[in-house]
């Protein structure tokens, strides 16, 4: 059984969903602590052709908290109002702005303040509207031991769930080693994202961007295929 296991991201990029593609399960950790200026918050759309960053604005509390125990600012039902002004804004002219809006506009008005929660139901509702059908597990869910780092952490949690197989980011090639995985029954392989280029209007190609920008400028068919554009190491 193919395993992944990634933090949560906001609106992460396709190389995040290629992975969740590519294999039978997919583990979200919920129970990790939250980190400044990574990607659990925030991502880049276009925006008159050049990269724009947006984010979630956070509720100020402890550094060492979760991200699970984190949550949305008291103004978010404010402030939200403004990210989707600026996606708005941003892609109205896209071909596929419509129907990919409808899906931001659905996530955006999710009731549910906690970080974790909101990332988990726009990568679930994402994960629909462009056909992957991966089980998604939530790491606290699992019975393994927490305090575990790093590769260890990740051996105990496909251990708890019986993988044999763990597929990582092409980012962990200098953090897991082939043969602690194999010592203990899994086989450890990485995924590399090959090019993917589409028109963004008449704009100079900004790669890389929140999966928002893929899907304004390209059909759901097209991303489905692009989600195979990747080769296993």
């Amino acid at each position: 059984m193919k395993v992944a296991i990634m933090q949560p991201y906001f609106f992460p990029y396709i190389g995040y969903f290629q992975l969740i593609n590519a294999v039978d399960k997919f583990v979200i950790y919920d129970n990790i602590e939250y980190t400044k200026k990574g990607w659990i918050n925030r991502n880049r759309i276009l925006k008159e052709g050049v990269d724009l960053m947006i984010s979630l604005p956070l509720k100020k509390d402890s550094d060492f908290l979760f991200v699970n125990q984190r949550y949305l600012a008291d103004d978010w039902s404010k402030s939200k109002l403004k990210l989707i002004n600026s996606i708005k804004e941003s892609y109205r002219k896209a071909p596929h702005f419509e129907v990919t809006f409808s899906l931001v506009q659905e996530i955006f008005n999710d009731s549910n303040s906690n970080l974790f929660e909101f990332i988990l139901h726009s990568v679930l509702q994402t994960c629909k509207f462009i056909g992957i059908e991966t089980e998604i597990i939530v790491s606290s869910t699992l019975d393994y031991n927490n305090e575990l780092k790093s590769e260890e952490k990740v051996i105990a949690i496909c251990k708890s769930i019986e993988a044999t197989q763990y597929i990582n980011s092409i980012g962990g090639v200098e953090l897991y080693n082939k043969n602690n995985f194999s010592g203990q029954g899994i086989e450890l392989n990485f995924i590399k994202s090959k090019p993917i280029i589409y028109n963004q209007f008449k704009n100079e190609f900004v790669p890389w961007l929140s999966i928002i920008d893929v899907m304004m400028f390209n059909s759901k068919e097209v991303v489905s295929g692009f989600l195979n554009q990747k080769e296993l190491l």
